[in-house]
C-alpha cells in the first residue's frame, strides 16, 4: 500500500495532467518553485498546509482530494488503459526491429548483401 507522500505525488501529478498544464505552470499558479513542486511529485518532499491549499486552488480542487485514495471504475480503467497501451507500444517496438530483421535478412538471401534497412553500405550482386 502506498503511503501519504506517494498518494499525494500520484494525484497531484493526475490532477495537474487532467487540466493539461505543466509543472512549471502549477508551480506558477502556486507561487512554488518548478525544483520544489517536481520533488513533490515524486515523493521526495512534503508540503505543508498552506502549499497544500494553493496546490489545491490551483488545480481547482479541495485539499482533501489530494489524499484521497480512488476505487472509482473511471480511474481504474484510466490505469488499466494506460498499462495497455505501455504494453503495446513495447511490443510493437520489438515487432518493428522483428520485421526489419527479417525484410533485411529476405533482401540479403535475394540480392546478395545489400542492407537497405539497416543502413549499410549497400554492395552489388555479382551474377
Amino acid at each position: 500500500m502506498a503511503n501519504v507522500k506517494e498518494i499525494l505525488a500520484r494525484n497531484l501529478k493526475d490532477h495537474r495532467k487532467r487540466l493539461g498544464i505543466t509543472q512549471s505552470e502549477l508551480a506558477e499558479r502556486a507561487g512554488l518553485s518548478t525544483q520544489y513542486l517536481g520533488m513533490i511529485e515524486v515523493a521526495r518532499n512534503f508540503p505543508t498546509a498552506d502549499v497544500l491549499e494553493r496546490l489545491a486552488a490551483a488545480l481547482g480542487i479541495k485539499s482533501n482530494e489530494l489524499f484521497s485514495v480512488s476505487d472509482s471504475p473511471e480511474i481504474a480503467m484510466e490505469q488499466l488503459q494506460k498499462a495497455i497501451i505501455n504494453v503495446l507500444d513495447k511490443r510493437l517496438d520489438n515487432l518493428d526491429q522483428t520485421i526489419e530483421y527479417a525484410l533485411d535478412k529476405a533482401i540479403e538471401k535475394r540480392c546478395g548483401d545489400v542492407h537497405l534497412l539497416s543502413g549499410s553500405p549497400l554492395k552489388k550482386q555479382e551474377n
